[in-house]
């Protein structure tokens, strides 16, 4: 018999440590999670609550009356695609925003944002779709985020700093005002960006400089 869920709540996709981050941000800021699917399908319950099976579930959930969707997936690739998939299966992308972050009023959110405990986001900044920022990151005023793109735990952007889609930065990584870091690039831990990186590039350092690409 199929469990009862709720269907105003929120399905996540993902089941791993960032699905947990996900969840109790959604909480506190007074959602109901209703279920999760995952990768691994084996029956189980995340934070209590339950993992219904993988990714080929979507459409009965759907069809159960569940409209609405966090993708809670790392990987930004997958991520960005998956998200397409939900919408394509009827789905609203919402956001996790921890009630602890500050967020300016100006500043422009896309949907299926996360924006975990301890972010500050300002003046005129605009986050895209499915991005990631993480525990206390930092976006100054007036910065262009791309699609699915991650900021790492506590890094840094400086004012008026654009990141391309499915751009990454690490731990603790900064990017001095007015620089671009190209789509599918990653900044390595720590790294700070003081010009700027074309696309799908691999930097490290400080000042961070090119080390090889994606592949």
């Amino acid at each position: 018999m199929a469990p009862t869920l709720d269907i105003g709540g929120v399905v996540i996709i993902g089941g791993g440590g960032h699905a947990k981050v996900v969840i109790e941000s959604l909480r506190a800021a007074g959602e109901t999670v209703a279920a999760i699917v995952d990768a691994d399908p084996t029956p189980r319950e995340v934070l209590g609550v339950p993992v219904l099976g993988d990714d080929l579930i979507l459409p009965e959930l759907r069809g159960r009356g569940l409209s609405r969707l966090f993708v809670a997936i790392g990987d930004n690739r997958l991520r960005e695609k998956l998200g397409g998939k939900s919408r394509d299966l009827g789905f609203a992308l919402v956001n996790a925003i921890h009630p602890s972050a500050v967020i300016s009023p100006s500043a422009k959110l896309g949907e299926g944002v996360a924006v975990m405990a301890g972010v500050v986001i300002n003046a005129d900044s605009q986050i895209g779709d499915l991005a990631i920022i993480n525990t206390g990151a930092v976006v100054d005023h007036d910065c262009q985020l791309g699609v699915a793109c991650h900021l790492g735990p506590a890094s840094a952007l400086a004012g008026g700093v654009s990141i391309g889609a499915r751009a990454f930065l690490g731990v603790g990584a900064r990017a001095i005002p007015g620089v671009t870091i190209g789509a599918d690039a990653i900044v390595g831990a720590g790294g700070v960006v003081a010009r700027d990186l074309p696309d799908a590039v691999l930097a490290i350092g400080v000042p961070a400089k090119i080390k090889g690409d994606r592949s």
